[in-house]
């Protein structure tokens, strides 16, 4: 068995690229576009597994814009997904300067949350050992749900 994927609808496929890609840092590896389904498959990757995820096609984040308007909310059955950072802080600090809302911001310089434009849960885990805790993480408390 191989893992290759996970999926997930999105509603407005820009702003979905825009925060996958140039909020998070993932880079796009493949596109299909299909007029008689009527959706658009972009596939992304982590940039430091992009080359070979476009090669084996795993490990990929599939979002799946459907072109017909459509509600998601999420549902119980679906966690999150998770990404291990190099520097936390500096990737918060970078999601933060462009309008991301920290959920659970990283006070132990370890792990923090997000969410996607269409409520999606991120987990953003910090490589290695954590980092020292540092302020202004260490005051910041939790918004909303993660």
């Amino acid at each position: 068995m191989e893992y290759l994927h996970t999926m997930v609808r999105v509603s407005d496929l820009d702003a979905s690229l825009d925060f996958y890609c140039n909020k998070l840092g993932l880079v796009e590896t493949n596109r299909k576009d299909s007029e008689r389904g009527r959706f658009t498959l972009v596939f992304l990757a982590a940039p430091a597994q992009a080359q070979a995820a476009t090669q084996t096609q795993s490990p990929l984040l599939e979002l799946t814009y459907n072109w017909d308007t459509e509600a998601y909310n999420g549902g119980p059955n679906f966690g999150h997904l998770a990404f291990r950072v190099d520097d936390i802080y500096q990737l918060c600090q970078h999601l933060q300067d462009s309008g991301v809302t920290i959920n659970r911001p990283p006070r132990d310089g370890h792990m923090a949350f997000i969410r996607s434009p269409d409520g999606i849960s991120i987990e953003l885990l910090q490589k290695g050992e954590p980092l020292s805790p540092v302020e202004p993480w260490v005051s910041q408390v939790n918004i909303g749900e993660w």
